[in-house]
């Protein structure tokens, strides 16, 4: 018997197309949506799908088509003959197609699109003849020209574009269809020769050879810059190719009794549930995708053909009772008639997407976990920050990383000193660095906004901002600051200190000038999904926050405890950073205990501040991980200006400084090595957090907190710093009396670790992964320099991802795995969660597969971990029993 053909090509309504599963994969969204509507009765032009898997045959082929399929198009091409009773071709009765893309994933505007293929001479007499309408035909006929020339054959579509403008310049008219007969038939003419120069071809005369260009420009799209980058930025597979869709042409630019409209089912910006359509009278579908022309309200259709209006209202509610989804249609009217073009989900705004999930409840056409599965965690973020006007135009000068999102507009300055005066001054600013360090933590919380010259997302300047909701791009690496003449430079632009930017913490982008923003708001809708994600998610989420306001802003978001205090950060004010710097400076250990007297109080104070906030949650307090040079000023009039304040000698300072540098100080004496060669440093810290978790139990308040030593490599250096903290905190709680429950854990950030994590459990009640070092130490990167050459590794594929936005799975996530597994065989259940920011929706995925207790991040994150960790516990149960699978 012999083998069935591989089927390539699908007509419209063949088979079982349900939009999801296989069929969507094989017929991409456009496809399925098409035989959908046409399964539902509903009036499509006839039409057929070349499947994606065509498309990935083409580029492992050398782009050409797999075997059988080329009759299989033209097999199915007589079918649409058949159904619309013309022929393409025919000198007569001529048959016009249209060739679009369509990938699984909506992907507006970035793949192509040819109407109007099968004419030529011969056919546009046809169409003259059939319609009566000469004007339209050579309307069509030019259209097909400028679209096959430019999207099929590379021409610059401006030349036809010059050209029609210089003929309504000539002829004193501003619209297409204030054109005569004869003044298109002339621009048919021009348009031909225009092909003809620039392809050194005449306009192919062939409709089949028309058809076969056109579907390989369309396959050809897939990997368009424009198209790539898009995947790239919305994490769609650059291996899912594109289907192509072949059909029946139907025109809107027949005359005064057609048109074309787009529309939604319901407002895209707000969610409200009203018809969001817009239409043109006589005109084709790209008049309106590409702005051609001023399209008009959809009333305006209900006015003039109220009959296709009644049928358009119909089938929209029929199409989305049928999907349970807001829907983005396309329709066109010829001559009175109706005919759905296109039916996808619909893109909306973050606050779109939750009033229409909401609503949909309510309305029994979804449960709560499929609206739950219908937010993307990812647009959270818009509602978390301001935002630009999308009506303004902007001038982007240049581009980022976008580092912390949301908006920021200020006048440029190049200190943190000075951003803090302006601040003062109720100035708004944006801190412009080459790169941040802890000592800018001033100025950065009184700038609106950060932009730095170096550093990846997860930088100090980034992981900061995203803690405190600021905007940030950095790693701008075209930036040139110079900063005696306090001037940057983005070329060809160079603007000096109190010019104004604006910023895209979103995008990345650098703009000039001031664009004007929009302030969010939290909805009832936002607290709404958040509740019924918090009903059905197993992952904990906790906040990173160093301060009692960072304390206060991580319950706002729905914090259920703190999962890291950076305790570097509370040393940076001026009078504790003059303390920490006489200890630094101090020759002996009473030296350095003398001046940490000063800090304890100080520390105390900050955490008694958090604990009070947190009243009843745990706090991961993490102990000294920076290096002590970092708290020492770097030039040498700064040093001579700080030796003068301390009373001592310049030379002095300027020797201790240089003996503190360190080649790579990631690498060097920091963390855990701090605390074992100065134990006194970690002893002063332990007895600020019992002193303050155990004044704070006298007032009734419940403090846990959960003390985490840092960089551990080795279970020698845990024991020894459990022993120091167990110690301290005994005798703090033997003096006021009280006992208060805590926890003494590490950070696994070391590779070793990751794979001696066994022999650490025994010494640990609880493993906190800091992924930012643990994946600088797994790849051997620098999360500041890599910044350089990530985004090229990214773009070309050497890496998936950038480990340091989510989670590398197979090398980082392998040891993550490993220490999990190993470990909770020495302590069953044992308490483990990440604080490395990598809250991204994929990275929670990971977190919950691999068995962690709780993520933790900055608090403007946190709704997006929240809806996620739901996500992905409503996936793994819908795996598990597809039956409990919604709508």
């Amino acid at each position: 018997m012999a083998k069935r053909a591989k089927r390539h090509v699908y007509f419209f309504g063949d088979g079982k197309a349900d939009g999801t599963g296989k069929m969507r994969d094989l017929l991409g969204g456009k496809g399925a949506g098409l035989a959908n509507m046409v399964n539902l009765k509903i009036p499509v032009p006839a039409g057929f799908t070349i499947t994606t898997e065509v498309c990935n045959t083409y580029f492992e082929k050398k782009k050409k088509y797999p075997p059988g399929m080329w009759d299989q198009v033209l097999s199915n091409l007589k079918k649409v003959e058949k159904a619309m009773g013309t022929k393409f071709g025919d000198a007569k009765n001529p048959l016009l197609l249209s060739v679009r893309s369509g990938s699984k994933f909506s992907m507006p505007g970035m793949m192509d699109t040819v109407l109007n293929l099968g004419l030529n001479d011969t056919t546009l007499n046809a169409l003259v003849a059939k319609t009566g309408n000469e004007r339209f035909a050579l309307d069509t006929y030019r259209r097909l020209i400028t679209m096959f020339g430019s999207t099929v054959m590379g021409v610059d579509r401006q030349l036809f574009e010059k050209a029609l403008e210089a003929k309504k310049a000539s002829r004193k008219v501003h619209l297409d269809t204030d054109l005569t007969v004869e003044d298109l038939r002339d621009l048919v003419r021009k348009f031909k020769r225009i092909f003809e120069k620039e392809t050194g071809r005449g306009f192919p005369k062939d409709p089949l050879q028309q058809l076969r260009l056109a579907i390989n420009a369309v396959f050809d799209s897939w990997f368009a810059d424009r198209a790539v980058t898009y995947r790239r930025l919305n994490n769609i597979s650059h291996d899912l190719g594109t289907a192509c869709n072949v059909q029946a042409m139907v025109f809107g630019n027949m005359g005064e009794n057609s048109g074309t409209g787009v529309g939604f089912t319901r407002d895209p910006s707000t969610g409200q549930k009203k018809f969001f359509a817009e239409y043109l009278n006589n005109a084709q579908g790209e008049d309106v995708v590409a702005g051609i022309r001023t399209p008009l309200p959809i009333q305006e259709l209900k006015r003039r053909i109220p009959a296709a209006y009644n049928e358009l209202e119909r089938i929209y509610r029929k199409l989305e009772r049928h999907y349970k989804d807001m829907l983005d249609i396309e329709f066109t009217v010829q001559d009175g008639k109706l005919y759905m073009l296109q039916t996808r989900i619909g893109k909306r705004t973050a606050a779109a997407s939750l009033k229409i999930a909401i609503d949909m409840v309510k309305e029994r056409l979804i449960d709560k976990k499929t609206a739950i599965m219908r937010i993307d965690p990812g647009q959270l973020d818009t509602l978390m920050h301001p935002s630009f006007d999308p009506k303004v135009p902007v001038k982007v000068i240049g581009k980022g990383l976008p580092a912390s999102p949301g908006a920021a507009v200020g006048k440029i300055v190049f200190s943190a000193e000075d951003a803090e005066l302006c601040a003062a001054r109720c100035e708004k600013v944006i801190l412009v660095r080459t790169e941040t360090s802890p000592e800018d933590i001033g100025g950065m919380d009184a700038a609106q906004g950060i932009l730095t010259a170096r550093g990846g997302m997860t930088s100090h300047a980034a992981v900061v901002a995203r803690g405190m909701g600021k905007c940030c791009v950095a790693g701008c690496t075209a930036l040139h600051i110079d900063e005696k003449k306090k001037t940057m430079t983005l070329e060809p632009h160079v603007l000096k200190e109190g010019d104004i930017i604006t910023l895209n913490g979103t995008t990345g982008e650098v703009i000039l000038g001031t664009v004007p923003l929009v302030q969010p708001e939290l909805t009832g809708d936002f607290h709404t999904i958040m509740r019924w994600a918090d009903e059905v998610r197993e992952l904990g989420v906790r906040a990173n926050a160093d301060t009692p306001a960072d304390a206060r802003m991580a319950l706002k978001f729905g914090a259920e405890g703190i999962g890291l205090v950076r305790t570097e950060h509370m040393f940076f004010e001026a009078e504790r950073v003059q303390a920490v710097r006489e200890m630094i400076l101090a020759d002996d250990t009473e030296g350095r205990r003398k001046a940490l007297k000063k800090i304890l109080p100080m520390q105390r104070k900050d955490f008694i501040g958090i604990f009070k906030v947190m009243n009843g949650l745990p706090v991961t307090i993490r102990l000294l991980d920076p290096p002590l040079h970092e708290f020492l000023p770097k030039t040498d009039e700064e040093l001579r200006a700080i030796a003068k304040d301390l009373g001592v000698p310049f030379q002095k300072l300027q020797a201790r400084n240089k003996a503190l540098h360190e080649f790579n100080p990631m690498l060097g004496h920091r963390g855990c090595r701090l605390g074992i060669t100065y134990p006194e440093i970690s002893e002063m810290q332990v007895q600020a957090i019992m002193e303050a978790a155990c004044q704070v139990a006298k007032q009734k308040i419940k403090a846990i907190p959960e003390i985490m030593i840092p960089l551990i490599s080795d279970v020698k250096e845990l024991s020894m710093m459990r022993e120091l903290t167990v110690r301290v905190a005994e005798a703090v709680q033997k003096r006021y009396g009280v006992k208060v429950r805590y926890e003494v854990g590490t950070m696994i950030e070391i590779a070793r670790a990751a794979l001696l994590a066994h022999e650490i459990a025994p010494e640990a009640d609880f493993y906190s992964f800091g992924t930012n070092d643990l994946t600088q130490t797994t790849y051997g990167l620098s999360r500041d320099d890599a910044g350089r050459f990530l985004p090229y590794y990214v773009a070309h594929g050497i890496f998936e991802d950038d480990p340091f936005i989510t989670i590398d799975r197979k090398g980082v996530g392998l040891l993550m795995k490993m220490a999990i597994k190993n470990s909770r065989k020495i302590k069953k259940g044992m308490k483990m969660g990440i604080c490395g920011e990598q809250v991204d929706p994929r990275s929670i995925e990971f977190c919950d597969e691999i068995g962690l207790t709780y993520v933790s991040g900055s608090p403007f994150r946190l709704p997006v971990a929240r809806l996620a960790a739901a996500q992905t516990t409503i996936a793994k149960k819908r795996k598990k029993s597809p039956s409990l699978s919604s709508v």
